[in-house]
């Protein structure tokens, strides 16, 4: 299998999906307790949600369960919320705060620095060649990083989360006209909640690649499951009435992106 799936387009967007493979290799899947093989905490059908709404963009897509590695993660370890519950580089634990592996195969510091090797290294090197690519051709490019979690996770945030969380790391990630309308067309929609530079401030993707002032804005997108799941509970199935109803939104804000590309790019900027 593929580790990385590229379908490269003309337009100055490329949108990342880190966290929606599910393939575990096996000399991993053997490690991984009951809990663990469940993969709760894959970003169901986020690829399926986008697909087709833009045709012409570049997506990166890692086909790999982020129990092996997570790829939006710091490939140092570094927390990317000090002081809050979150999952690491490899996570230990789910978003429950249960354990993953069984007792005593949980992998240990030369593993992980394996692991970064494997599945870090290879998702990071196509889109950043592909970020670089775009950008040779348009003096910008916009990295919109795709994500989903469930709208209620104690283990990880106090309440229930809005549908929309939008990242920029406090506005540091993209030009402030891009945030501004991302989050206005969200706040916008009707019968849904949004949040900007909330709880999810931009993983490690968005923070790493997001340089406004050298022409590569980045921006996270966090969709609650709710918002496409008929349930957030297994068997995950896709809701296709809501997910119809989400993509129009979608499709929206990422048009809006794209025009504010070339606005972008037809000021030097």
């Amino acid at each position: 299998m593929e580790m990385v799936e590229l379908n490269r387009g003309a337009s100055p967007l490329i949108l990342a999906f880190p966290h929606t493979g599910t393939h575990v290799p096996e000399d991993i899947w053997a490690k991984l307790n009951d809990e663990g093989r469940k993969l709760r905490d894959t970003d169901w059908h986020v690829h399926e949600l986008y697909q087709g709404l833009m045709p012409d963009v570049t997506t990166v897509r890692t086909t790999c369960h982020r129990y092996c590695l997570d790829a939006n993660r710091d490939p140092t370890g570094r927390s990317l919320y000090p002081g809050q519950n979150t999952t690491g580089l490899i996570p230990l634990t789910d978003f429950d705060d249960q354990p993953l592996w069984i007792e005593g195969r949980e992998p240990d510091a030369t593993e992980t620095s394996e692991r970064v090797l494997r599945f870090h290294e290879p998702y990071h090197r196509v889109l950043q060649a592909e970020i670089e690519r775009v950008r040779a051709r348009h003096g910008v490019a916009v990295l919109y990083d795709c994500h989903s979690i469930r709208s209620v996770c104690p283990f990880l945030f106090e309440g229930r989360l809005p549908d929309f969380s939008i990242g920029t790391d406090g506005g540091r990630t993209c030009d402030p006209l891009m945030e501004q309308e991302v989050s206005a067309i969200c706040r916008a929609a009707e019968g849904y909640t949004a949040v900007t530079n909330g709880r999810f401030r931009g993983g490690w993707t968005t923070r790493h690649y997001g340089q406004p002032e050298a022409g590569v804005h980045a921006i996270q997108m966090e969709l609650t499951q709710a918002t496409h799941l008929k349930s957030e509970t297994p068997p995950f199935d896709q809701d296709v009435e809501k997910s119809a109803r989400l993509r129009e939104v979608l499709q929206q804000i990422l048009q809006r992106i794209e025009a504010l590309a070339y606005q972008l790019a037809r000021k030097g900027r």
